[in-house]
């Protein structure tokens, strides 16, 4: 594994206000039905999803790349980690890695994610903090997209709960 820019830790932070309670924002991201339908960036669909949202509990979620992926139709990613911190419905922080199937030695990225949702008048703030300690050797384009696909995952989310 290799750390990422100039040795040190990466973090990527995102902030977004939905118009929906917390409780409804919390049960979008730890009901495994509701991930499914929104996890992922476009072009992606979530074909296995495992949410065990207490503190020791397992998160194991696979995404498959579309057809409309082209080239990348039928690659699969997938993420596994346990939750170390569950404040519901207002706090889930987890330490993770991602990988390509069939590639885990060379493309995992290990991160922690921190979700944090506070009610905003009747709305939900949620800031997302991405911490990525190390990634292989051949994830260095993958670890520099994970920007891009977190931005889509959030997107996502805002449309499932408009729903």
């Amino acid at each position: 594994m290799l750390k990422l820019l100039f040795g040190q830790e990466d973090v990527l932070s995102f902030e977004r206000t939905y118009p929906a309670p917390v409780d409804a924002v919390w049960d979008a991201v730890t009901r495994p039905d509701a991930v499914r339908e929104w996890w992922g960036p476009e072009k992606t669909v979530v074909t296995d999803c495992e949410i065990d949202a207490r503190t020791g509990g397992r998160i194991a979620i696979v995404m498959e790349a579309t057809e409309a992926m082209g080239k990348y139709a039928g690659t699969r990613w997938p993420m596994e980690g346990t939750f170390t911190e569950v404040e519901p419905p207002h706090r889930l922080v987890y330490g993770a890695r991602s990988w390509v199937e069939g590639e885990r030695e060379t493309t995992t990225i290990e991160h922690v994610n921190e979700l944090v949702l506070a009610d905003a008048e009747g709305a939900t703030s949620l800031r997302l903090t991405i911490t990525v300690s190390e990634i292989g050797s051949g994830a260095k384009m993958a670890a520099v997209g994970m920007k891009y696909g977190y931005k889509q995952y959030l997107d996502k989310l805002g449309t499932h709960l408009s729903r």
